[in-house]
């Protein structure tokens, strides 16, 4: 083929059909089309302009992947365990923690506990809306830095205009260039954040630049999906209606 190709998993994902992970796995048991012919080869190459399918059968196994929404407390890592001690927020998707205001009709199955991967950092001593999912596409929406963030922060002081002015401008901390989309004062003690990508401790390496200490950060929105009224330690299914 001539060099305008492109791998298919990677043009899978790029049409936003799964992720490369499910793509291989989709390619290797014969469920993806090129043009109309079964391709089950991997490192296979396709044009830009060919057309991809996936079958069926790989379109129902989507539709039985689940994403859900918690309300992390703080003390959970978002992701895996890394020490000895550590909690991963995943365990707290139980059937007695299933908030009563879910609204999706889902009947909790055991098989929604099983690989569930955390998209997007949400630090061990923050608190908000955590997403986890089974979905490949969801977590390649969300680990690409296109949604907004939106987080409160509780602080120790008063920030003055000058001190606001700085958190919009960015700061440098420990040779990384941190910024915010936007920064609001909603109290003397609260602060509003909204990110697109978010490093390691953020929000905090972000004040102390500018001399202030973080109490507590609550993250209450990912793109246009709220934390709303879900409880801390809840959660809830994300509805086929809600899009991030």
């Amino acid at each position: 083929m001539s060099d305008d190709t492109i791998r298919l998993s990677k043009r899978m994902t790029e049409l936003g059909l799964c992720s490369r992970r499910e793509a291989d796995e989709f390619i290797e048991q014969g469920l993806v089309k090129v043009d109309g012919v079964v391709v089950d080869v991997l490192g296979s190459r396709v044009r830009p302009e060919q057309r991809i399918e996936l079958e069926a059968r790989a379109l129902n196994e989507q539709a039985e992947r689940v994403t859900l929404l918690l309300h992390k407390p703080v003390g959970y890592v978002s992701g895996a365990a890394e020490m000895s001690g550590e909690r991963p927020a995943w365990q707290l998707i139980k059937a007695d923690t299933l908030s009563p205001a879910d609204r999706s009709g889902y009947t909790f199955l055991r098989k929604h506990q099983l690989h569930l991967a955390a998209a997007g950092r949400l630090d061990v001593d923050a608190s908000g809306l955590l997403v986890l999912t089974q979905d490949g596409r969801v977590s390649r929406k969300l680990l690409s830095g296109d949604c907004e963030q939106e987080f409160l922060v509780w602080i120790d002081r008063p920030l003055d205009d000058a001190g606001l002015a700085a958190l919009k401008t960015g700061v440098n901390s420990d040779g990384d260039k941190l910024t915010a989309l936007r920064v609001s004062r909603q109290s003397d003690s609260q602060l509003c954040f909204v990110l697109r990508e978010v490093q390691r401790r953020h929000i905090q390496r972000m004040c102390a630049a500018a001399g202030l200490q973080v109490k507590a950060v609550r993250r209450i929105r990912i793109g246009r999906v709220r934390l709303g009224e879900l409880q801390q330690g809840q959660w809830r299914y994300l509805l086929d209606s809600e899009k991030f």
